[in-house]
C-alpha cells in the first residue's frame, strides 16, 4: 500500500505492516526478515506545533503562537511514537517513506531484545539498552543532537 494514497484519518497513525515498503533501505539500516523484527509505519503531521492562542492579556507578538517549533526532527518524533505504542520493543532505526500535503510517513524498524532468535543474532543482539530512542541513540536522534 502506498502511504501517499491513504487519506489521513482513515487508518491509525501507527500501523504495523508485514514487510518494509523500501526493502533495500530497510536492509541497509539493519532490518532482517526474521522473528522478533517488526516494521511499523508512522504518520506525523508536518510543520510546527499548534499552540492554543491565549484569550487575552498580551500584546499579539507576546502570545507565543507563531514559530513554535519542536527541537526534534519529525523522524525522531515518529520513532518515539512507535516506541510508546510497542513498549516491549526497541527502535533499531527508521527511514522516510512518503509525504502528502499534511503528513510525513516514516517506517520504523523495531526489535524484540528478549526474543531467542534476536539474542542469537550477532548484529541484533547488541541492542540491549532500554529506551534508546528516548535518549537520542538512534540515527535520527543522534543527528538532531548534532553528533
Amino acid at each position: 500500500m502506498n502511504p501517499g494514497k491513504v487519506r489521513s484519518g482513515r487508518e491509525p497513525s501507527v500501523v504495523r505492516i508485514p514487510k518494509p515498503t523500501k526493502l533495500r533501505r530497510a536492509r541497509a539500516l539493519g532490518y532482517k526478515d526474521k522473528q522478533g523484527v517488526v516494521v511499523v509505519r508512522v504518520r506525523v503531521r508536518k510543520g510546527g506545533r499548534r499552540k492554543p492562542r491565549p484569550a487575552r492579556g498580551r500584546k499579539p507578538r507576546r502570545m507565543g503562537v507563531l514559530k513554535f517549533t519542536p527541537a526534534k526532527s519529525l523522524q525522531w518524533i515518529a520513532e518515539e511514537r512507535a516506541a510508546r505504542k510497542y513498549p516491549n520493543l526497541e527502535v533499531l532505526n527508521s527511514y522516510w517513506v512518503d509525504s502528502d500535503g499534511r503528513s510525513e510517513y516514516f517506517e520504523v524498524i523495531l526489535i524484540d531484545p528478549h526474543h531467542p532468535v534476536i539474542r542469537s543474532d550477532p548484529q541484533l543482539s547488541q541492542i540491549k539498552a532500554r529506551g534508546r530512542v528516548f535518549r537520542g541513540l538512534t540515527s535520527a536522534g543522534r543527528k538532531s543532537r548534532g553528533l
